[in-house]
């Protein structure tokens, strides 16, 4: 069996043999690993494209922009309404191929524009189980997958991305916005940005990994099973529940199973569905 560090070998070889890129960055643990080993492999020839949307979070940009900053990358913003994409606000069960479709069509455009050879989205291993309707997006559209590619699973990445120095190596993982409405709720602007605030306010109270599904006007928060007793507090759970009024959400429950990724598929029998940032990775 190969060790991660051999496995980030080939994966050097695979952006070698590309030698140019345009990486679909995010922000998130597996795309700033994969960006950082471009970096090093292909110099200017490797270019973050970041897609700067209502359904990722604005510090997710703004982590994004300033490791490219720090390591002297190219980065290319590109601006996608995931919400005028047809069919995307009636929340489909195949939502995520839908918005997968248009963002990597711009950053198809993207690469072809600036004389680069491939896209690359960092999906891993451990994404090859779920329920994930954007990987035909990605399949169709001739995106490469470079982690995949390499056999690496997500805990080999964040050895060797902290072996590599690079901050995100214990970043909890994250999905975009949209994958917190239940399959059949209209998706807007206003209950987006009121999923952003919730989950921006939990941040800042310490908790790391989480989600605010939301159901109508109503959120479900999920938390590690060690961080409901203290969500459960009296003093902290009256500032969230007064807090996510505040937000706009008519009721706020705490989910008793806790933390788990995809929870929204779980009402039609799937497999996870949550992706990193872009997994979307962009």
């Amino acid at each position: 069996m190969k060790t991660a560090f051999e496995k980030e070998e080939k994966l050097r070889r695979i952006f070698r043999e590309m030698k140019s890129a345009a990486i679909a960055f995010s922000g998130g643990v597996d795309s700033t690993y994969m960006l950082a080993v471009a970096k090093e492999e292909l110099g200017e020839n490797a270019v973050a494209v970041t897609s700067v949307s209502e359904i990722f979070p604005n510090r997710e940009r703004s982590e994004a922009e300033e490791f490219c900053e720090e390591r002297g990358i190219r980065q290319i913003r590109i601006a996608v309404k995931a919400l005028d994409t047809p069919g995307f606000r009636e929340n489909p069960k195949d939502r995520c191929y839908l918005c997968k479709k248009a963002i990597f069509s711009k950053i198809l455009a993207a690469a072809a524009e600036n004389g680069l050879a491939y896209v690359a989205e960092g999906s891993n291993m451990d994404d090859m189980s779920d329920y994930r309707p954007g990987h035909r997006a990605i399949a169709e559209l001739g995106i490469r997958s470079p982690l995949r590619e390499a056999g690496m699973y997500k805990e080999e990445i964040r050895e060797r991305s902290k072996a590599m120095g690079l901050g995100t190596w214990d970043k909890p993982s994250f999905a975009c916005l949209a994958s917190r409405f239940v399959y059949g709720e209209t998706i807007d602007e206003e209950k987006l940005s009121m999923v952003e605030k919730a989950e921006q306010f939990l941040l800042d109270r310490g908790f790391k990994q989480m989600r605010v599904r939301i159901h109508g006007t109503s959120a479900r928060i999920e938390l590690l099973p060690e961080d409901i007793v203290r969500a459960a507090q009296p003093e902290l759970r009256t500032e969230i529940a007064k807090t996510f009024k505040q937000i706009g959400f008519s009721y706020t429950s705490l989910d008793l199973t806790g933390y788990r990724t995809g929870s929204m598929n779980e009402a039609i029998g799937q497999k996870k569905e949550d992706t990193e940032a872009g997994s979307a990775a962009v």
